[in-house]
């Protein structure tokens, strides 16, 4: 055997010349290989890589990237040097945030490393549905309503929005969560001091366009203070062209 089974590194054989040739060799791949790092998917070979650049082969491949679909492409310096999958190997895919595993199905995605989304399914046209903890915060609150503009993304389903007082509201006695149209949807009568929080859960609820999430005051206007608010929901996409 010239090689290992599974990542394929070269052996040393017996009595063999230049020894420090093949045992680098075998280095380099397994430098490559161990903790994999992805920086994109694509089918077309990127523009001035630099050394070390791993990309995940995509269809259809073109250039130097073709016929080496679902491969890892690597840029040596001089040319790209393809490494085949191998079932069990796991990657993070810098673009997409999340960690790829090769199955007998092919790569598939792990998910979201805690990011505010993540991607729960994919299904073989691109369609995708997502879960996403979207935040901001409200500061220098003023007047008789603040909004977090956009908050709600479009075509979102929303499972609550939850809230935490930073610092002390001034010049209200309580505040509502809600929208524009429905002032306490998320909550009513929250607390103004810092620290009071409230997570405003709520039946499934379905966004048709990006939608402000409204903090109303109770009991006189406000003056000051500031909110942490986030969005819970459900994303989809539609399946690629």
């Amino acid at each position: 055997m010239s090689e290992t089974v599974r990542l394929r590194l070269p052996l040393i054989a017996a009595a063999q010349a230049q020894k420090h040739v093949t045992h680098n060799e075998a280095l380099a791949r397994l430098d490559t290989l161990a903790h994999l790092h992805l920086l994109t998917r694509t089918g077309t070979p990127p523009g001035a890589p630099l050394i070390g650049d791993c990309h995940l082969v995509t269809t259809p491949a073109s250039g130097a990237f073709s016929g080496k679909a679902d491969h890892v492409a690597e840029w040596t310096g001089a040319d790209w040097v393809f490494h085949p999958p191998v079932t069990g190997l796991v990657a993070y895919l810098a673009s997409a945030g999340t960690l790829v595993v090769r199955t007998a199905a092919g790569w598939r995605d792990y998910g979201g490393l805690l990011s505010p989304s993540a991607v729960l399914s994919r299904s073989a046209g691109g369609a995708t549905t997502g879960l996403a903890t979207l935040e901001t915060t409200l500061s220098g609150l003023s007047g008789a309503f603040v909004e977090a503009a956009g908050l709600i993304p479009n075509r979102a389903v929303v499972f609550g929005v939850s809230t935490r007082t930073l610092t002390s509201i001034t010049g209200a006695a309580s505040y509502d969560c809600g929208l524009a149209a429905e002032r306490s949807k998320f909550g009513g009568g929250l607390g103004v001091a810092a620290g009071s929080s409230n997570a405003g859960v709520i039946g499934p609820t379905a966004v048709y366009a990006a939608t402000a999430v409204r903090l109303s005051a109770n009991g006189g206007s406000f003056t000051g203070g500031s909110v942490r608010i986030a969005v819970h929901c459900l994303l989809a996409s539609v399946p690629d062209a």
